[in-house]
Order: structure tokens, then sequence, then C-alpha cells
């Protein structure tokens, strides 16, 4: 019974931990955003035109860059985006960024398969800057599969 108390108390610990999280870090004049979510949430017009495979098991990882300039203005960026996932047992899956431009927007799309509950700890490499080195953002994820 103590056993499951203990589990339980780190769960709900580790939700409340993840839900205080910002979707984003800053790095000097440069601002990460990363999301990810259940693929099925795209319609499927939109997966078609940008080569996204829907699917229960499947999710988007996410990944804008925003500079902010002297003047206070915001202006997202293109950069060199790569990264990987990993479980719990330490297994990678590597993940393959697209980049997406709308209008004034870019954006990076990954997707990766996973299972129900499946907890992801994602490391992404970002360079807006081919003369600096990039940036390192590390985020957890736990995904269902949608039912």
């Amino acid at each position: 019974m103590k056993k499951w108390l203990s589990s339980a108390a780190l769960i709900l610990l580790a939700c409340t931990a993840s839900a205080a999280e910002k979707p984003y870090e800053v790095f000097g004049k440069y601002k990460v955003h990363f999301s990810v979510f259940n693929s099925s949430f795209i319609s499927p017009e939109i997966a078609q035109a940008n080569n996204i495979v829907r699917g229960k098991d499947r999710a988007i990882i996410n990944i804008a860059v925003v500079e902010t300039s002297a003047d206070g203005d915001t202006h997202g960026l293109a950069a060199v985006v790569k990264g990987h996932a990993a479980n719990l047992m330490q297994q990678q899956k590597k993940l393959k960024f697209a980049e997406i431009n709308e209008q004034n927007a870019v954006y990076y799309l990954a997707s990766t398969r996973f299972t129900n509950e499946e907890v992801l700890n994602f490391e992404i490499s970002v360079k807006p800057d081919p003369n600096k080195a990039p940036f390192i953002v590390r985020f957890t994820k736990t995904l269902y599969v949608d039912r």
C-alpha cells in the first residue's frame, strides 16, 4: 500500500511540475517555443499539405524561434533544428524536422510514434545564427494514445 501511495504522489508531483513549466526558453534576444501534441489534432487536409502522417499513436513536435529586436519588436526566424526523443529506458528516436513557412511565421515540425502513457524526454538543438553555437532545449512530455 505504501508503495502505491508513493508512486501516486510522485506522479501527481510530476504532473504539477510539468504544468508549471513555460512552453518556451529564452536565450538572450531569442525565444524558442516548443510544443508536443497528438497528430490527430491536425486536420487531414493540413496534414496532407505538409506531409504529416496522422495517427492515434503519433505526436507532432513543434519548434519556433522568435527574435526580439532592440526596439522590442519580435519576428520569427529560420534556424537549423535537430533533435531526438528518448523514453525512460533511454531508447532514442531521432527527429527529422521540416521547415514550414506561413506568411510571417517560420516553424519546424517533426513526428514520432509513441505508446500509451509513454514519457518522452526531448533534446532539441536550435541554431538561428550559423556563426554561434546552438541552443539546447530540453523538456519532457507524457503522451497518450487517442481512443
